[in-house]
């Protein structure tokens, strides 16, 4: 193996990564902004394709800023567990028949985090 390929993060790192520095930010920011804020060695292409898979994903939203574009977390997503959360809604709907996926995944819960869904769905029987 090179020694590039050995140094690859995670998948899912970068984009966390990305995404923590929007959250972090005032305003809106451009991929070179992004790219300041992390301090890694990134290409700006690089964090520029993270963003455009971050938009196509529909966890970021951009608006235009001169030649290019700008980006922010979409208004649910505006933190880790906004992220997860729009996450599980997207493998969800990848699926037609969604009334096996999520009995499957009642199924697997823990006893701790079934008796919170209940609560969640059931707040007046707590």
């Amino acid at each position: 193996m090179t020694e590039a390929k050995d140094e690859r993060r995670p998948a899912g790192e970068l984009e966390a990564s990305v995404m923590a520095a929007l959250w972090a930010a005032a305003a809106p920011q451009t991929p070179g902004q992004v790219q300041r804020s992390l301090g890694a060695d990134l290409a700006r292409t690089t964090v520029t394709t993270i963003l455009t898979r971050l938009y196509d994903k529909g966890v970021v939203e951009r608006h235009r800023q001169g030649r290019g574009y700008a980006y922010l977390p979409v208004q649910e997503v505006q933190d880790a567990h906004g992220l997860t959360a729009r996450r599980m809604h997207s493998e969800l709907d990848r699926d037609g028949d969604r009334e096996t996926v999520l009995a499957r995944f009642v199924a697997q819960l823990s006893p701790r985090d079934e008796r919170i869904l209940r609560d969640l769905l059931e707040p007046d029987e707590r």
